[in-house]
């Protein structure tokens, strides 16, 4: 197996588990702002896109319409994984994809289901992602700062972090 396909496949690995990503994204007012949103892929297609559900009318549309520059976040603290991704966004409109992602729990979001008038698909590429999946037992992590503590050594860097361009 090559790199990019295995990395596409850790990267998908880190997340899939992890309901909800931050999406933060350029404000026409040029202040950063950031929302949950729950993931609806199922897999990571070949393309690298990861889709959410997002209400058409909202100020989040119109903002990712001007400029669909996005960073998404992923974090599991109890699995210390940690998952930033850098991409572009589109709200789109796909029925068949739409149709294909949907799920009970977006009917709670949308009452009137996948063709809610209000319902609009938020696909970003991704283009580049970078993860930390620490994989030192806690025990050795902190064996390894007290360590470098006792004896004034520099303390390790946790293994388990790789930047992955997706382009």
């Amino acid at each position: 197996m090559n790199d990019s396909k295995s990395d596409h496949n850790t990267l998908w690995d880190l997340i899939k588990d992890i309901r909800f990503g931050m999406l933060t994204h350029r404000h026409n007012d040029g202040m950063l702002y950031s929302h949950p949103l729950t993931t609806q892929n199922k897999s990571l297609d070949q393309a690298s896109v990861l889709y959410f559900f997002i209400f058409e009318k909202s100020e989040l549309a119109n903002g990712l319409r001007q400029d669909g520059n996005v960073n998404v976040s992923y974090a599991s603290p109890d699995d210390d994984r940690y998952v930033s991704i850098a991409g572009v966004a589109r709200v789109t409109h796909d029925p068949a994809k739409v149709e294909q992602l949907w799920s009970p729990a977006a009917q709670d979001w949308f009452p009137d289901g996948p063709t809610d008038p209000d319902l609009a698909l938020l696909a970003v590429e991704i283009r580049h992602a970078e993860y930390w999946d620490v994989e030192e037992s806690r025990m050795k992590q902190l064996f390894n700062m007290a360590k470098a503590a006792l004896t004034g050594e520099q303390t390790p860097h946790p293994s388990g972090h790789k930047e992955v361009n997706m382009t």
